[in-house]
């Protein structure tokens, strides 16, 4: 019989040991990380001591009705709070992860009846009729229990760890995503307030300019009566003047609409908007310092998110690898156990105990634990590429940016330049029709190309401002 016992205790282990063979992941490299240029521009150096990603954003943004905003968006915008309650679902899942490293113990009282059959392997076998001289066995027989209960997985091979590493990794993931959520709706925030100021300027634009073909318009109609103009010329005045008004119209419920978009983000029914609109032409944007591109990986939230759901899915893997092995679980049970009640205060008799210990692996049809293992990997060669492409993107939007703030600041001045010119003009072509000496087309032509370009200059200071606003979330600033 010994010889048979040892037979099986080598059989055992050899199969547990065949279930030990687990496939290997797949190795990656992080080329895209590893080869980041030195400086954003070639045939420039940047100061590694000045980057604006790292300044606060209430020491950037100067406009007190900005500041406001941004406060208040910070309290109530809604992406913001589901984004938070990401954050405590994952804090759950740490926890939850971290619990299977420790003993399940429970507690419970049981108690049940049971009657076997006179002629069944079990009844037959049941001989014995007496407890103890006179008291018969009760039948049919209860059973009455109460105890604890402990389960312990033992992490031999770290597989439980590497899933709680994995699950930190991912709650630090959505801590970083909050950070972006921040810096987003920060710069988003910013760009609508600057568009507001925009739709403000041309809406005074254009209602300088209806008051400018109002007055063309009398001009026209007294030169008609003095046969020094025709009728032609007064209703194409009459039309530019109703194009104008459409136009007003227009900017108005653009407006309205930008005021209700900022409304939203900052999570509150429609209110107006307080904001200064007088100052906007000659607001001077933020000098903006980009620093070097290697300090991206820890300022911007989007890369350290990625670079975090990396290591979650590298540690999934590992996680999901390990389930070719064979585990250990130990159970075990201790408390009071008789088939009456009055019998559980009898001790050491009714006391009743177990423990188990148990190796086991997987060894045939290992289908469902082979494609748990190749999702993961797959899922790790994903979050790979995925952090690569968030390099790569910030990297090129800080380059863009950059050639976008120089080139908007020429064509900021050339626009300055251009408004100054038909400003003259249009006083010239007035007087000139006044003394009929300029039909009433050079008149009209004049003025639309004024009113084009002071419309693009307003433009121009907007984009000027809401791509500093963009440099500066692309550098990491705004959730510090």
């Amino acid at each position: 019989m010994k010889i048979y016992n040892k037979y099986i205790v080598a059989i055992a282990v050899s199969l547990v040991l065949a279930s030990c063979k687990a496939p290997m992941a797949t190795v990656i490299q992080d080329e895209v990380k590893n080869n980041i240029p030195e400086n954003f521009k070639q045939d420039e150096q940047q100061d590694v001591n000045n980057n604006s990603g790292t300044t606060p954003w209430r020491q950037f943004f100067t406009d007190p009705n900005l500041v406001s905003l941004i406060e208040t968006s910070l309290k109530n915008n809604q992406e913001l709070m589901i984004t938070l309650q990401e954050i405590e679902i994952a804090k759950s899942g740490v926890v939850a992860k971290k619990g299977k490293l420790s003993p399940n113990v429970r507690a419970g009282l049981g108690a049940g009846v049971k009657k076997a059959g006179r002629y069944t392997s079990e009844g037959a076998g049941d001989a014995s009729t007496e407890i103890e001289p006179g008291k018969e066995m009760p039948d049919p027989l209860g059973n009455f229990e109460g105890g604890l209960m402990a389960n312990w997985e033992i992490d031999i091979w770290k597989k439980l760890r590497n899933e709680k590493d994995a699950a930190v990794a991912h709650y630090l993931s959505t801590v970083e995503g909050k950070n972006f959520v921040l810096s987003n709706l920060i710069e988003e925030v910013a760009d609508n307030y600057y568009e507001l100021l925009a739709l403000d300027n041309q809406l005074d634009i254009i209602q300088q300019y209806i008051t400018l073909q109002k007055r063309a318009l009398e001009i026209s109609k007294i030169q008609k009566q003095a046969a020094a103009a025709t009728e032609l010329a007064v209703k194409k005045f009459e039309a530019e003047l109703a194009k104008s008004k459409a136009t007003e119209y227009t900017i108005r419920q653009q407006i309205t609409e930008k005021e209700n978009q900022i409304n939203a983000l900052c999570g509150r029914y429609p209110q107006p908007i307080v904001r200064t609109k007088e100052s906007f032409m000659s607001t001077i944007p933020q000098t903006v310092y980009t620093g070097i591109p290697s300090q991206l990986l820890a300022n911007r939230p989007d890369i350290k998110q990625a670079e975090l759901e990396l290591k979650a899915a590298k540690l999934d893997v590992e996680a999901a690898r390990k389930e070719f092995y064979p585990s250990l679980e130990i159970s075990a049970t201790l408390g009071l156990e008789a088939f009456k009640p009055s019998y559980l205060i009898k001790m050491p008799e009714s006391i009743a105990y177990n423990l188990i210990g148990e190796l086991a692996g997987p060894l045939i049809n290992k289908s469902a634990i082979k494609a748990n293992f190749q999702t993961a990997d797959a899922k790790q060669i994903q979050a790979l590429y995925e952090y690569d492409k968030t390099i790569l993107n910030a990297y090129l939007d800080i380059s863009n940016l950059m050639s976008k703030v120089k080139n908007i600041d020429q064509y900021y001045q050339l626009k300055s330049q251009e408004t100054q010119a038909l400003d003259q003009s249009i006083d010239i072509a007035n007087q000139l029709f006044k003394n009929s000496r300029a039909d009433y087309l050079e008149v009209l032509l004049n003025q639309r190309d004024a009113l084009d370009a002071k419309m693009e200059l307003i433009e121009a200071k907007q984009k000027q401002l809401s791509t500093v606003v963009d440099i500066y979330k692309s550098l990491g600033g705004g959730w510090k």
